[in-house]
């Protein structure tokens, strides 16, 4: 069971290209009690060309059409920005994260920034040479699977199996294969990789989640499984956190209403709150497996529940018959359940009407 879930306060690129906006984003992460803040680091003529056409909900979000390439650039920020973020996520006490989308920007955040994780997004799960070199820079990884089929997972952690197990070897399909299904590639791949469940869309329509499918992939490949959120709201989230997630990502932004592809999917900084405040509590409230009375409840019991009490004065020896017998509160007395039990025995002293019926005070015929 998840003691605590791990929450990343998504900025992405919602800093709309400016690093001050970018630094109030950290700000705003921290004040929420996210424990990490992501940026998207990139280099655009690095991740598309000038072919590459927006996706649907880019330019709907966007209002506008044209490329990826023209948008993307417009969010594109420097080493020396990242370098920054980085402090001040230091000083004010998260943890900074970034998604690389390119092998430079990959190296960079690993071996200049230091990042303590590397998020690789869910368009990357295909991408074999990418994840090869996510899994030989030694970090933990957490691996979003939006758009994803089991098969197309258990291909990446293939790869990832392989670069951990195999950092000299140049890799081929079945070695990677090879790799998954040793010994060694499955420890590997337990000790440094999280799943998250995810749907690429934004917004995420709540009739497509599929929230149950994190129990298939904790099931089918014995990994930590958490959940990237792409819905309205922080009710899926929320419920994630209630199925177990390990890992719980969410965007934010300092304003919804602001121009640019994300910013209508992302939650404002009150909302962000709220959320992290809705997981805490669903992980809380998740407990043990365990059915046992909660310590909070056991002074109830005496309130809540009833004893056996004489329904009409008894006389010392008479036998109990059922119309002699009744269940009131307060509990500490016999149960009801032994009513039956009780019924034939004899009396072994006076009850007046309500006396509590003692064990003590009762004999077998």
């Amino acid at each position: 069971m998840v003691d605590r879930v791990f929450v990343i306060a998504e900025a992405g690129v919602n800093h709309n290209g400016s690093p001050e906006t970018a630094l109030a984003l950290v700000d705003a992460a921290a004040k929420a009690g996210a424990d990490a803040v992501k940026f998207q680091t990139f280099r655009t003529d690095k991740v598309v060309t000038a072919a590459a056409p927006k996706a649907a909900y880019q330019a709907a979000n966007t209002g506008e059409g044209g490329n990826q390439l023209d948008m993307i650039r417009k969010l594109e920020l420097g080493d020396a920005v990242f370098r920054r973020l980085a402090g001040h996520a230091g000083a004010r006490g998260i943890e900074f994260m970034s998604t690389p989308f390119d092998l430079d920007s990959l190296h960079f955040l690993a071996t200049d920034v230091r990042v303590r994780r590397l998020k690789i997004p869910s368009g990357e799960i295909t991408n074999g040479p990418f994840l090869l070199a996510a899994a030989r820079t030694g970090l933990p990884l957490v691996v979003s699977t939006g758009m994803s089929t089991l098969q197309e997972i258990e291909d990446a952690l293939g790869v990832l199996a392989f670069g951990l197990t195999l950092p000299e070897e140049r890799p081929s399909l079945a070695m990677c294969r090879a790799a998954f299904a040793s010994a060694a590639g499955q420890a590997a791949l337990r000790e440094k990789v999280t799943l998250l469940h995810c749907t690429t869309e934004y917004p995420a329509p709540v009739a497509d989640v599929n929230l149950r499918a994190m129990e298939t992939m904790r099931s089918r490949f014995s990994l930590p499984v958490g959940y990237s959120d792409h819905t309205r709201g922080i009710a899926v989230a929320i419920a994630a956190a209630a199925l177990g997630a390990a890992v719980i990502e969410k965007h934010f932004t300092l304003d919804r209403t602001l121009p640019g592809p994300d910013h209508r999917a992302s939650l404002e900084p009150g909302e962000l709150k709220a959320m992290v405040d809705g997981v805490r509590a669903a992980t809380a409230a998740l407990g043990s497996p365990e059915k046992r009375p909660a310590p909070s409840e056991q002074p109830n019991i005496a309130v809540a529940r009833r004893s056996l009490v004489a329904a009409r004065p008894i006389k010392k020896g008479e036998i109990f018959e059922a119309d002699m017998i009744d269940a009131k509160r307060p509990g500490g007395g016999l149960s009801p359940m032994l009513t039956w039990l009780l019924v034939g025995r004899v009396a072994s002293r006076d009850y007046g009407p309500d006396d509590v019926i003692t064990e003590e005070s009762v004999t077998e015929p």
